[in-house]
């Protein structure tokens, strides 16, 4: 199959309809909850999070600054997935600015979840303790 019916078959460099953006968003989304191992174990932490902000009734502005956090660390963990595929689409060789681009990548989702879970202690241990 040459390259200009390749490009045609994945409607390369034809605009995507709006419904059709969201379902790649979509997708990519479900794809890295469903490969990564990070993502399903900050999916799990959310899933406690909710369901301890719910039994511990946090305020308005402490749900408005945990979905903030959540959604920070599960973009950057989205990114980081990104970088990563797209490196290793690039070389199947080991490269040491390759391995800075996956480094640096998963550094800034380590980076947030440390920043998360330290304002998460901060607004859930004085609801938790006496």
């Amino acid at each position: 199959m040459s390259m200009d019916s390749q490009d045609k078959r994945r409607n390369v460099g034809k605009k995507p309809t709006l419904i059709g953006s969201f379902g790649h968003a979509f997708q990519g989304i479900f794809y890295v909850l469903t490969s990564e191992r990070n993502m399903k174990i900050h999916a799990f932490a959310l899933i406690i999070v909710i369901i301890t902000g719910l039994y511990v009734h946090l305020s308005q502005v402490e749900w408005c600054i945990i979905l903030i956090l959540i959604g920070a660390v599960m973009s950057l963990e989205l990114v980081n997935t990104a970088i990563e595929k797209t490196v290793d689409l690039i070389t199947d060789r080991y490269h040491p600015l390759a391995k800075i681009a996956k480094d640096a990548a998963a550094g800034a989702v380590l980076v947030m979840t440390i920043i998360a879970i330290v304002i998460g202690c901060m607004i859930f241990l004085p609801h938790i303790l006496p």
